[in-house]
């Protein structure tokens, strides 16, 4: 015990101070050390996160390999779920097409068969995610024919359920498909519903609606049903029924539909388009000033659309002088 007993508080000192660096320093360590692992650790699988799935497809890209999430979730689909976790798998799927396209081209027809079985379910938010998932794979051409096989039941759908977000995902689905002529039946008889949510109140529903009826009306056989639908709001949603009048226009002049003389409804949407009282071409005027150029565009080909076509006399009842107008008033002289 030669040691002065400040000389030992003094070694004392020394020992924590290094005690104490290297505990800082093992500290540090671990914190680094975790922080490496972490960011190496690889997540489970979880096909709820879409960080997940954008993982799964960064991989695929960078790697080539074929992560099997969209057969695992088609696996599961198979298996008794309750509503909320088809619902699940079904969203889960969508967005896999969506960014693993390798993955989804190689799916088959009765896999396309597995998701269009569930539009039979009870609950609509499975209708409506089995609808959205058709549509993510509509965009892949094999399997265009086999979707179309579920045309009939979409518009039974869209006719039978007032849903707005059913109505948005059906029509979405009906909107990307080449509708095959033995669909046309049924279509007739859906009109009045796609006219219904072509008046709502939801802009999205509305538009899509508008893209549909715009189609169809290039159709020689449903020409007639469209235009005798019966309409309170016809020419709301600017540019996109601008597009559907203009083909109604063309499509009611064409020498085919001339060849029959059609009889409407006095509330259709032939006499509020093109009616003796309807003035449609006055007031799409009013658009020749719209601040969006393509809608502008659009007003000034329905106006010319209205116009009787010189080389044939006007029909009573679908090109009366008021429907005329523009080319008496506005459109002189061949200006």
């Amino acid at each position: 015990m030669g040691k002065t007993f400040p000389r030992c508080l003094q070694q004392l000192d020394y020992r924590k101070s290094i005690v104490g660096l290297v505990t800082g320093a093992g500290a540090l360590y671990l914190l680094y050390k975790a922080v490496r692992v972490g960011i190496k650790c690889t997540p489970p699988l979880c096909s709820n996160s879409p960080i997940c799935i954008a993982r799964l497809a960064i991989e695929r890209e960078r790697h080539g390999r074929d992560s099997g999430e969209i057969r695992r979730l088609l696996n599961s689909l198979e298996c008794k779920h309750d509503e909320y976790v088809k619902s699940m798998i079904l969203h889960s799927i969508t967005r896999c097409v969506y960014l693993l396209e390798t993955e989804a081209s190689a799916c088959t027809t009765e896999d396309i068969c597995l998701v269009g079985d569930m539009l039979d379910d009870t609950d609509n938010s499975v209708k409506i995610q089995a609808l959205n998932a058709l549509k993510a794979f509509s965009g892949i051409r094999k399997f265009r024919l086999k979707i179309q096989e579920h045309s009939i039941k979409v518009l039974e759908l869209l006719s039978t359920i007032w849903d707005t977000e059913l109505h948005i995902a059906g029509l979405r689905l009906l909107n990307n498909l080449p509708l095959p002529d033995y669909v046309h039946p049924q279509l007739r008889r859906v009109m009045p519903a796609l006219m219904e949510i072509m008046q709502a109140d939801y802009i999205l529903a509305q538009v899509q609606a508008v893209r549909l009826l715009s189609y169809l009306a290039q159709k020689n056989d449903l020409l007639y049903d469209i235009l005798n639908c019966q309409s309170t709001q016809p020419g709301s949603l600017l540019f996109e029924v601008l597009v559907f009048a203009e083909r109604l226009s063309e499509g009611r002049n064409s020498t085919h539909y001339r060849a029959v003389k059609w009889h409407y409804h006095e509330q259709s949407l032939h006499e509020a388009l093109f009616g003796d009282e309807s003035r449609l071409a006055d007031r799409l005027l009013s658009l020749v000033i719209h601040p969006e150029e393509e809608v502008q565009i659009q007003a000034c080909k329905v106006i010319v659309s209205l116009q009787c076509p010189q080389d044939v006399g006007c029909r009573p009842s679908s090109c009366r002088p008021s429907p005329c107008r523009p080319s008496q008033s506005y459109f002189q002289n061949g200006e």
